[in-house]
């Protein structure tokens, strides 16, 4: 769902000016920056179901993905963010790097521990939305739509950059571009 977590940040972009769209961005995919390098080391890794297409795998992110795990990284990024835009941005980076984990719980299978390494063996976590790849990918459009639509009317009504259509224009269409491209990836299953 890498797509919808980019729409969310577009939304909350509208609403939050003093904090950067790249540390928006980043926030909304901080579990999965912390995730790669533990995959690369195998410590957490991933288990194709079926053909292995659009959230067809189980992710075994234990530490990553876990609700602690989760937890402990937005609040990390909170106080980072805090120190960089002040504290409303700093909430802002938090929340956003939280709702990763809450958007992931709605669309994973039961694969998401509670406690890192799933520690004590409780049960995982995961509504499914992925086994329904039409469902998941309404909700992304959704997401997308949303975001998109809020951050064009954000942008066309900027103090600064009403007096340059052009550049108004060229962030509303590189948005809406990368947002597009961002779903397609998802479900062509790029990257």
């Amino acid at each position: 769902m890498f797509a919808g977590h980019f729409g969310l940040a577009a939304a909350v972009k509208a609403k939050t000016p003093e904090v950067p769209l790249w540390a928006l961005v980043i926030s909304t995919q901080l579990l999965d920056v912390v995730f790669v390098p533990l995959f690369l080391a195998g410590v957490e890794t991933m288990e194709p179901v079926g053909a292995g297409g659009y959230g067809e795998s189980i992710i075994h992110a234990d530490y990553s993905h876990s609700l602690l795990g989760a937890l402990l990284i937005s609040l990390l990024a909170g106080w980072i963010g805090g120190r960089l835009w002040g504290r409303r941005g700093g909430l802002v980076i938090a929340a956003l790097a939280f709702s990763h984990w809450l958007l992931d719980l709605a669309v994973h299978r039961t694969d998401m521990p509670i406690l890192p390494g799933n520690t004590g063996d409780l049960p995982l976590l995961g509504f499914g939305l992925w086994t329904s790849a039409s469902a998941s990918i309404a909700v992304e459009a959704i997401l997308l739509a949303v975001g998109f639509f809020l951050y064009t009317r954000s942008i066309v009504g900027a103090k600064g950059v009403k007096s340059n259509r052009g550049i108004r224009f060229a962030a509303i269409g590189t948005m809406g571009g990368l947002l597009v491209l961002s779903l397609l990836a998802d479900v062509l299953g790029i990257g």
